[in-house]
């Protein structure tokens, strides 16, 4: 758990969760589901480790730059 406050609230009581992160690059969208984070539990601001976000990164790039086929893909709408 952080051993810190919340930066956003000063909040010091987070709980462990498993999340839907939304990475966006440029206009590309990547969607990756069962993300652990910390949330706190006053705002709701979550907090990832840098591994779980280096490994996001990674994905997206093989998925929009070297041509890995993602698990599923999704439409959209966008006005």
């Amino acid at each position: 758990m952080r051993n810190k406050g919340c930066n956003f609230c000063g909040n010091k009581n987070f709980q462990k969760k498993r999340v839907q992160y939304i990475y966006k690059h440029n206009s590309n969208f990547l969607i990756v589901n069962d993300v652990p984070c910390e949330e706190c539990k006053y705002c709701g601001e979550q907090y990832f480790k840098a591994g779980a976000l280096k490994k996001i990164e990674k994905d997206f790039k093989k998925i929009f730059s070297l041509g890995k086929k993602p698990k599923k893909k999704i439409e959209v709408p966008v006005e």
